[in-house]
This record gives C-alpha cells, structure tokens and sequence, in this order.
C-alpha cells in the first residue's frame, strides 16, 4: 500500500498544520507528517479523520494494485467515439466525488471545444436521471459496444437525444441506453 496522503493535501493546496486542524477532533502537524510518511501506523480511524478533513473517500489516501481505477473506455476521433480494444487505467488527478463510477473518453482529434489529448471525465448515471444531465456533455453506450457522444438536448421515454459537437453533425438518437456518462471533468495538458 502506498500512502497519498501528502499528494492529495498539496493538491489540495493544504499545509500539515492546516490538514491538522481541519481534522475532528483537531490533531497536530506533527502527527500529520509522521502519518503521511509512515513513520506512524495509518489505522482506519486515522483514514476517515484524514479523509474527511480532506474531502475524499478514505480509499483515496491509498493506493493499491487489488483498488479498481476508473477506466478509459473510449476514444474521441474525427469519425466520432469509438471504443477501445481494451479499456485502460487513467489517472485521476484529484477526487470528484459523487454517485456513480466514472469513465474517461480520450480525444484524439479536435472536436468542438475538445482538443488532442484532452481527457473528459464522466460520472455514470441511470438514464431516468437524465433530467439533470440536459445541455451536459454525455457519452452513452449503443448498442455492439458502440458509443454516441455530444450534448443531451432530448431524453422522451427510454429514446436520448444527442446533438453531436461538430459542426454540421445530425442529432443523434441512442434507444434505452445502459447508462449516461454526464461529463464531470476536462483534464487537458498545458
């Protein structure tokens, strides 16, 4: 096991003495440090102080081999999503939280506002909560492992409606999907 807990705090933009205060019951910057550096055994009761003080799952705070990571599931090209081979491991960079396990869809090629190498996180969802998702970026599963991607204008009974992001792109209509994947976060490298 490895412990993040010093990675998620920077990005977090937390100093010890800061993780440590925010912690209930408070503790000391002290403590902190040897935790984060293993110097001090990280129980589970150590886990959930940390991880609601940072405002993450406590498996965050880990990681391990046997975790589940989210998957990239598809990639984004000029000819519209496709899926890959083989779904792959992507790093998530910071927790989003939410309900619902997320995918990742890759851009290859420059499609509406998405550039190259961009990745666009997604938080799957069950189509009857498609009403949140209206005028969001979603990716959803077709049918033989295909997929629709573009902003939900539509949802009547179990037919979504898709308006793909390029220019000239007809309305796309996927029947009783699985699952919607509502896009939660870009990653795109500077």
């Amino acid at each position: 096991m490895i412990n993040r807990i010093r990675d998620i705090r920077k990005d977090k933009g937390m100093t010890l003495a800061d993780l440590a205060e925010a912690c209930d019951p408070p503790t000391t910057a002290q403590t902190i440090g040897r935790l984060e550096t293993g110097m001090r055994n990280l129980s589970l009761k150590w886990m959930d102080r940390i991880a609601a003080a940072l405002e993450v799952d406590p498996e965050m705070l880990v990681r391990s081999e046997a975790n589940t990571q989210p998957q990239i599931v598809a990639s984004l090209g000029t000819d519209g999503p496709e899926a890959l081979a083989k779904p792959r491991d992507a790093l998530l960079p910071t927790d989003v939280g939410g309900d619902g396990p997320l995918v990742v869809l890759t851009v290859e090629a420059a499609t509406g506002p998405y550039l190259p190498g961009d990745q666009l996180w997604l938080r799957q969802v069950a189509p009857e909560d498609a009403a949140r998702a209206i005028n969001r970026d979603v990716l959803v599963p077709k049918k033989a492992g295909r997929f629709a991607f573009g902003r939900l204008i539509d949802r009547q009974g179990t037919l979504v409606g898709l308006l793909p992001p390029g220019m000239g792109q007809k309305q796309e209509v996927v029947n009783d999907p699985p699952w919607i994947g509502v896009a939660e976060m870009l990653v795109r490298k500077l």
